[in-house]
């Protein structure tokens, strides 16, 4: 039952003080309880020279060793589970595409705890049991699929498990069924309005009236444009599979960054080369650990996504702090000429032009020993009049504004709608034709 009509639960109006607390007792639990039931943290905190012990206030995390994706992959597939396997109700994976895949197991308990942290998430965005809720994302090994489905039904809202893809028959239940609220990547919520558009339906008379999108890092732009083409409300969501799935932060109708709920997990910025704790309002990479998790307790995390804290009071009434909206990956920025790029960068440009359409696409190659960038970018119907020289003056409008954000020279080749790729998942949006190998990203 919901705590009151705009927080599911109490915990997530606790005072700093009681917070803090909580932090506390739960990182001593949770650091013991890796120590005394997973080999690999015992020798790992041996070799750093800490002992459980050592942990007596939360600074003293920073003592404790990082583990990385590296660490899941090479205990594949149990090795860093702190339970029996007996005690294992529930199993999902990254949805990596590289490699083994992270399996992540859950108790009972995790699962239940999982459950609030999802539901806390819906309800701060409006969700009620009114609603009608179509989950429009992967029902597999993907956590997104079960986290927000159960997290629904705990509301008590209508949920419509539809999945990935057959985005026409996704319109269709949507218009006969009454969806009110839909979970899905921004990608595919464009491609959604892309095929509503196609089967002569105007997006914003479907009758949406919240959107939770997740799974892929995007920009404000993006953001203006989904709301503007549904007339809904769109909210960003933030999980990863290693940390339970989604729920790990969302956004409030402040939409000013995203709440972490800092009595389920600790949070660090750290400088993504040197491992050193940043200070509030210093963009690093975000490391978590959880405290609450009885399958996989990992130890000071690095997910990999670079964002930055944003410790100030909210208006909503939530005591939890909010990180900013997640700028993009570690391993997603495009290194060129020397100078660091993230996707998110060019999306916001190109979402803010009034010619360029719903999709785009980042092609990296050489040109003897220098590094080029071309984006590939889809362009509205109306604007594609043949005229070379429209085209061209679109063209530079686009390159000057790439080169005035990321101080590089870009060069832009505009395609009709409907060329580049569509994805009903993760898109990819990078493909890296610098090295030997092709690969995308």
């Amino acid at each position: 039952m919901p705590h009151s009509d705009k927080y599911w639960q109490r915990e997530e109006i606790l005072s700093k003080e009681e917070l803090r607390e909580i932090q506390l007792k739960r990182l001593r639990w949770v650091v013991r309880h890796a120590y005394h039931n997973v080999p690999f943290y015992r020798r790992a905190f041996k070799d750093v020279g800490v002992h459980p012990d050592d942990i007596k206030k939360l600074e003293d995390v920073s003592k404790l060793p990082f583990t990385t994706k590296e660490h899941l992959r090479d205990n594949y597939p149990f090795g860093l589970f702190a339970v029996p396997i007996k005690d294992i109700i529930r199993i999902h994976t990254s949805s990596g595409t590289t490699g083994r895949p992270k399996v992540v197991g859950y108790t009972a308990k995790d699962l239940e705890n999982w459950i609030n942290m999802c539901a806390r998430c819906l309800y701060m965005a409006g969700i009620r049991r009114n609603d009608v809720f179509q989950n429009m994302v992967n029902y597999t090994l993907f956590t997104g699929g079960l986290g927000f489905h159960y997290a629904a039904e705990r509301i008590g809202a209508m949920v419509i498990p539809s999945g990935t893809g057959n985005t026409r028959k996704q319109i269709q239940l949507m218009l006969d069924l009454g969806t009110t609220a839909i979970h899905s990547t921004p990608s595919y919520a464009l491609h959604i309005k892309e095929v509503a558009e196609d089967m002569g339906k105007d997006p914003s008379e479907i009758g949406l009236r919240i959107g939770c999108f997740g799974a892929e890092p995007w920009s404000e732009s993006l953001r203006k444009k989904i709301e503007e083409s549904f007339g809904l409300e769109a909210f960003d969501s933030y999980g990863l599979s290693e940390m339970n799935g989604p729920g790990v932060a969302f956004e409030c109708e402040e939409h000013d960054g995203l709440h972490i709920w800092i009595d389920h997990y600790l949070v660090e910025i750290v400088d993504p080369k040197t491992g050193e704790v940043l200070s509030e309002g210093e963009k690093g990479e975000l490391v978590l650990t959880p405290l609450t998790k009885e399958a996989l307790p990992l130890i000071r995390y690095r997910t990999g996504d670079i964002t930055f804290l944003m410790d100030d009071e909210c208006s909503c009434g939530r005591t939890h702090p909010k990180i900013h909206r997640i700028v993009g990956r570690t391993d997603d920025m495009m290194i060129v000429r020397g100078v660091n790029v993230f996707p998110n960068q060019i999306e916001q440009i190109l979402m803010n032009v009034p010619e360029v359409g719903d999709n785009y696409q980042i092609v990296l190659t050489k040109r003897g020993a220098l590094d080029e960038m071309i984006v590939r970018v889809e362009i509205k119907d109306e604007f594609f009049t043949g005229e070379l020289s429209d085209l061209e003056r679109i063209k530079r409008k686009i390159e000057s504004h790439l080169r005035e954000e990321i101080g590089i020279r870009v060069g832009v080749e505009l395609v009709e709608k409907g060329t580049l790729e569509r994805f009903e998942g993760k898109a990819k949006r990078i493909i890296d034709l610098r090295n030997p190998k092709t690969y995308i990203s």
